[in-house]
This record gives structure tokens, C-alpha cells and sequence, in this order.
């Protein structure tokens, strides 16, 4: 006979660990299924790791987590190929404990992570492939894995296994989504002396920094780059759409050394030594792109839910608290013993109802409109960092001169109203 559980997760990122912890806090009998030889393993992130989120499941999970840095500064830059207006944001509120979030490498993280859930009674299995759903009588009953009489039954099954969830797919729950609709995301951990980091990005012992690359770091294609402070290695990283990689017959792996080699970024990674090369697609679709995500005995979470905040780089905040409901909403409808798709609703509710359906819903149309709109990135950034070049370039032409010459660089009248309406979509779609 196969064997029976409570409840079935599948994957062992942000969102299934999270799910599997509170189920096996709670008493439930839990499987927590992860592909690779660890947790970590396949898991890909930019590495920024909020405390809030973490701290609802694990309390002053900081004193024991192997994290990286907190952060106390993000900045932001606007790039062209030669120069870069960057704001940021620096706040000592944040160098102090319980702090606000911090930098994490997933491979050591989401073990740890994982060991927490195990020591709550779940059960873990690594090295394991689930196949698909087992369905019988138009409710989910378990998962066939690729291990010999690799099949599994349970009350309930959580599937957190990423952005391409072939098991939702397999369920009609999704589509293919689209090129426009996921992201790749290139990676590499570069080594580097930990006094050497906190002397080029202006930081005193222990803090940390990130900044986030737009512009040109992307050659002008609707996504980001990034570059994160760790203990004595940075994480460096560009994410764009694929359609944009498609549009620009641009390989992933060209755009990292574009990146690394950027006038503006090769300063802070001068030295360092490439420790390891990732790459992992992210779903970009928000909202609009969201899947069915409870049926009956079954609940989609985290970026198999398409739980990511593009224009706030958010993701492991929002795959976490998935996680956290889902599995409240699983301890609920086992105490009345009703697994259904009505009585699992309550996952969606609270999951739209909560920080992670508003801010979804609220910038639902942000990434279509820059993806179809793309003078945003290759045209309005440039401009900026030609404009601040000749306010701040001292050379004897009059300031107002210099405010006429700006004004008359834009074009004729009809690209200044094109501008001014472009600004006030993209405020539309931001506000």
C-alpha cells in the first residue's frame, strides 16, 4: 500500500518549507518533497531575505540563521553606457536589531531552513522527483514520485515547486505562460575579502548594501541587474525578460559579462573571483498572470503561483507568507475534516485580502505596460544622465542656458507631449 500522509509539499524553497514548518508545528503528519540533493540546491534568488515575513514563522530566526548581511542602504542606479544618477537610501533605524532584511545565499539558508521544519517533526526527502498528481474522483489525493513504488497519498497537497509548475499545469490550473510573462535571472557569487566589501561600499562591520542596476545594465530590456553585499562574497545578477532575450537575440551569460564589465560596476568587483555560476527564470507576470491556486486537496504557492513583486524585487516575503497560509488554511479544514475546494478557499482569501494580493493587484499593469512600452529604458534613463551631466558640469554656460539647451535636447513639441504622457501612464500604473 502507499504510503499515507496528512499532507504532501512539494519543494522546498521559501514557500514549501514554510508550509511544511507550521504543518508539522501544528501536529500534522508532513512530507516536505525537494528535487535536489539538498535544499538550496536548485534555488535561485537575488539574495534579500525580510525579516518581517521570516520572523512570523521563526522568531529571532537571525540569532541562529546562517543570513549574511543586514542591510542598511539600497540604493538605486540609473544607468547609461558611461555614467549613472543613483538615489539611495541609508538608515542606521536599520543597523540595529530586529533589523529590516538582510542578505542570504539560498544554498546555505534554505538548509537550515529545512533542518528547522525536520526538527518540528516533518520529514524530509531529497533527490526526489514528483512525477505528478494522483486525482480520483476529481479531487487530489497524492503524488507519484520517480523513486520505485514512488507513490504517495495524503489529505492534501501543497505544490511549491516553482515558476514552471508542471504539477499545477498538469491540474489545468495554469497555461504555458508566456516569454513576457517569466524573467531569467543570471547569477554569480564572486569572492572577496570582507574588508575590501565594507570599504567600497561605505560600510562599517557587519552591514550591508544593495543596489539595484536599471537602464543600460539590461541594454535597455525591460528587467534588472543587481549587486549585493554578502560576508566576503557579492552577489551579482541581471534579470530581463524573456521575450526581451528573444526580441534582442541576447544570450543570459552575455548580458552578466555586459553587467560585470559596466564602467559603473566593474569598480566595486574589481578583484574578486567568480565562485559560482547560477540561473533560474522568476515569474514576472503578477497578477494578471496568477494561477488557480486551490483545488480540491490541493494549494499552489510561491513563484508556482506567480507570488513576486517585480517592481519591489519581493519574492521570498511573498512565498513565505503563501506558504504560512497555506498551511494554516490546512490545519483549519483538517480539524472539520473537509478538504474541498470550497473549504481550502480560505488560502485564497487570505492570500488577496493580505500585503501579497493588494500589492499584486496593485501593480498588475506595470510590468505589460514597460514591456510595451520600452523608451522608458532606452531612451528617458539616458536622457537624465545627459541632463544631469550638463547641470553639474561646470563650464561657463549659464544655468538657464543650460535648463534651455536640456529642454530643446528633449525634441520638438510633439516628443515633449509624448514624454509627458508617457510619465503619466507609467504614474498610473504605479500609483
Amino acid at each position: 500500500m502507499p504510503e499515507k500522509f496528512d499532507a504532501i509539499v512539494v519543494g522546498a524553497g521559501p514557500a514549501g518549507t514554510a508550509c511544511a514548518y507550521e504543518l508539522a508545528k501544528a501536529g500534522v503528519n508532513v512530507i516536505l518533497i525537494e528535487r535536489g540533493e539538498y535544499p538550496g540546491s536548485k534555488n535561485v534568488m537575488g539574495g534579500v531575505l525580510y525579516r518581517k515575513m521570516m520572523e512570523e514563522i521563526v522568531p529571532d530566526f537571525h540569532k541562529e540563521a546562517p543570513i549574511e548581511r543586514p542591510i542598511v542602504e539600497q540604493r538605486f542606479m540609473m544607468m547609461d553606457k558611461t555614467s549613472a544618477v543613483t538615489f539611495s537610501y541609508k538608515g542606521m533605524e536599520w543597523a540595529e536589531e530586529p533589523y529590516n532584511n538582510f542578505t542570504v545565499l539560498r544554498a546555505k539558508f534554505d538548509q537550515w531552513f529545512a533542518a528547522k521544519a525536520v526538527e518540528q517533526g516533518a520529514l524530509l526527502l531529497n533527490e526526489t522527483v514528483v512525477l505528478e498528481c494522483i486525482v480520483e474522483d476529481g479531487k487530489v489525493a497524492g503524488v507519484r514520485t520517480d523513486r520505485p513504488d514512488g507513490e504517495l497519498r495524503a489529505d492534501v497537497v501543497v505544490l511549491a515547486d516553482g515558476v514552471n509548475s508542471l504539477l499545477a499545469k498538469q491540474l489545468g490550473f495554469h497555461k504555458e505562460f508566456r516569454p513576457d510573462e517569466v524573467a531569467l535571472a543570471t547569477m554569480e557569487i564572486l569572492k572577496l575579502d570582507k574588508k575590501i566589501i565594507e570599504d567600497r561600499f561605505n560600510l562599517e562591520e557587519g552591514q550591508g548594501c544593495t543596489i539595484e542596476l536599471f537602464g543600460d545594465a539590461t541594454k535597455g530590456i525591460l528587467g534588472t541587474g543587481f549587486l549585493y553585499t554578502n560576508k566576503d562574497t557579492l552577489s551579482i545578477g541581471v534579470g530581463t525578460l524573456l521575450s526581451g532575450l528573444i526580441k534582442h537575440k541576447i544570450k543570459p551569460y552575455e548580458l552578466m559579462e555586459y553587467v560585470k564589465k559596466h564602467p559603473m560596476i566593474r569598480p566595486y568587483i574589481q578583484g574578486a573571483e567568480a565562485q559560482e555560476y547560477l540561473a533560474h527564470l522568476i515569474p514576472e507576470g503578477g497578477y494578471r498572470s496568477m494561477p488557480k491556486v486551490v483545488g480540491a486537496g490541493v494549494l499552489v504557492a510561491g513563484d508556482a503561483a506567480q507570488l513576486v513583486n517585480a517592481i519591489h524585487r519581493e519574492g521570498s516575503n511573498m512565498a513565505m507568507t503563501s506558504g504560512r497560509l497555506a498551511a494554516e488554511t490546512i490545519v483549519a479544514a483538517r480539524e472539520r475534516g473537509d478538504f474541498s475546494e470550497a473549504a481550502l478557499d480560505d488560502y485564497r482569501k487570505k492570500l488577496m485580502s493580505g500585503f501579497v494580493g493588494q500589492d499584486l493587484k496593485k501593480y498588475k499593469d506595470a510590468t505589460h505596460h514597460f514591456d510595451k512600452f520600452p523608451q522608458y529604458f532606452e531612451q528617458y534613463i539616458p536622457m537624465m544622465n545627459r541632463a544631469a551631466s550638463q547641470m553639474l558640469t561646470v563650464d561657463g554656460m549659464p544655468k538657464r542656458e543650460k535648463q534651455r539647451k536640456i529642454w530643446r535636447d528633449i525634441g520638438p513639441a510633439k516628443e515633449k507631449i509624448k514624454m509627458a504622457r508617457d510619465l503619466y501612464r507609467a504614474w498610473r500604473v504605479m500609483k
